[in-house]
């Protein structure tokens, strides 16, 4: 392929996103802040509570500066074993193959389903170690929290170093045996020539290594079977020290395991999510998927384990049925647009309105989705805030989960819209008059 058909399938980024180079490197700069300020501030030896004098800053720094303590071979050696052992279970494991979503090359690519089998296998072998080492391995993997961290920091960072070095070959290594070598697929957002924001933001959509996608892999198995594994380790590290396991770390984790498995459950369905069909696979993704979502989804669970919360029955009640409820918003939402999505013929939705638009899309004006443009958002958001009331009202650190979901959420509520009304120009203001609620009905 000629270099003028290159720059057509692969035009340069002209809209930077993060306000470009400034507000990548004060996002990587600040989650990195925050996944340190939140280990040193919320421990069994300091407590858990919010720093705000020079003392408290002061502490902070002070461990920060003293990385050799956290910068640790074995922790280090048992994350590269866990991602591998994973990454292996991914190419093993029998599976079924879903087709994701046609790219901007007429393309389309071929995923494994199997993270649910691979979560059982690992749930297995992690069985059969309690059961000959006793709660020795978990209780390690408690105690070594942040070493792990910074293990998986190390890791994801040079990961995302490699893959943007990567996206530099010549030709893409996914074409079919005897075909034209196809050129390198590069995200739209991240090819602007500025290395330091193509780093961030990821150059090359879809990197494969030895029949290893790497975004969707990183996606769903290592930080998400990652998570579970902390949560688990955090209970029964509790129940070493404590005696028992509190109310509060089951209404905690359970909903967070579930969430986990409901993930893994419905896998091909994120084939279709943004992170797969338009971002690149940079630092943003490689560190989100492998670093933020394990060690900063699990501080619920991290605090109770040195920090039991007892709820009384009705309290528990009200703070369970708050998780399943907005759990159920979420899961029969995102259900019910999934099924049109593939198959808005089918009798099952026959009660379902929608509108055409010029593109030959249909939008959904009834149902879930006539209630609000981002239903399943709300659904998301309060099923996280339920597992922070799980933690009670000692310390708003615990809290911190449901305030940067809500930034998450609205910043992902704005991508929505704006690719949405681009794409859809005048039928998406004639479907807000329709459904003129972005989240909750009646109010917003």
């Amino acid at each position: 392929m000629g270099s003028a058909s290159r720059r057509s399938l692969n035009p340069r980024t002209t809209h930077r996103e993060f306000f470009g180079v400034p507000g990548a490197v004060a996002v990587m700069c600040i989650t990195v802040a925050v996944v340190n300020v939140w280990y040193f501030s919320c421990n069994e030896k300091t407590g858990c509570q919010l720093p705000t004098t020079r003392h408290q800053w002061s502490a902070i720094v002070a461990g920060v500066s003293n990385y050799q303590a956290y910068v640790s071979a074995d922790a280090m050696a048992k994350y590269v074993l866990w991602w591998a052992w994973l990454a292996m279970l991914c190419l093993v494991v029998p599976c079924s193959y879903a087709q994701g979503t046609v790219m901007r090359n007429g393309k389309r690519l071929a995923y494994p389903i199997n993270g649910l089998a691979s979560m059982a296998v690992t749930a297995a072998a992690a069985a059969l170690a309690y059961a000959r080492y006793g709660a020795a391995p978990y209780l390690w993997v408690a105690d070594n929290f942040f070493p792990l961290a910074i293990a998986s920091l190390m890791f994801s960072t040079s990961q995302a170093l490699f893959v943007y070095a990567y996206s530099f070959r010549r030709s893409s290594r996914d074409a079919p045996a005897g075909s034209a070598a196809e050129p390198v697929l590069l995200a739209l957002a991240g090819n602007s020539g500025n290395p330091v924001y193509d780093f961030f933001i990821g150059r090359e959509l879809n990197p494969r290594v030895l029949g290893l996608d790497l975004k969707c892999f990183n996606e769903l198995r290592p930080g998400i079977m990652g998570w579970v594994v902390l949560n688990v380790s955090f209970a029964i590290k509790q129940h070493q020290t404590f005696g028992s396991v509190s109310n509060s770390m089951w209404l905690a984790i359970v909903p967070q395991i579930a969430y986990c498995i409901d993930t893994l459950l419905f896998e091909d369905k994120v084939l279709t999510t943004m992170d797969i069909t338009t971002d690149g696979f940079g630092w943003m993704l490689s560190f989100g998927d492998l670093t933020w979502v394990p060690c900063m989804y699990s501080l619920q669970a991290r605090y109770l384990s040195f920090h039991p919360v007892h709820h009384s029955p009705v309290a528990a009640a009200l703070i369970a049925v708050l998780g399943v409820g907005s759990f159920l918003v979420f899961r029969l939402s995102n259900s019910q647009k999934n099924a049109f999505r593939t198959n808005p013929s089918d009798p099952a939705l026959r009660h379902l309105k929608y509108i055409t638009t010029e593109s030959g899309s249909k939008l959904l004006v009834s149902g879930w989705w006539g209630m609000a443009r981002h239903v399943n958002y709300s659904g998301d958001w309060m099923f996280g805030l339920a597992q922070c009331l799980a933690t009670g009202f000692d310390t708003p650190m615990t809290y911190f989960f449901s305030v940067y979901f809500l930034v998450l959420l609205l910043h992902r509520n704005y991508r929505d819209e704006c690719k949405c009304r681009d794409k859809y120009k005048k039928d998406w203001a004639r479907y807000c008059e329709l459904v003129p609620y972005m989240f909750i009905p009646y109010l917003i």
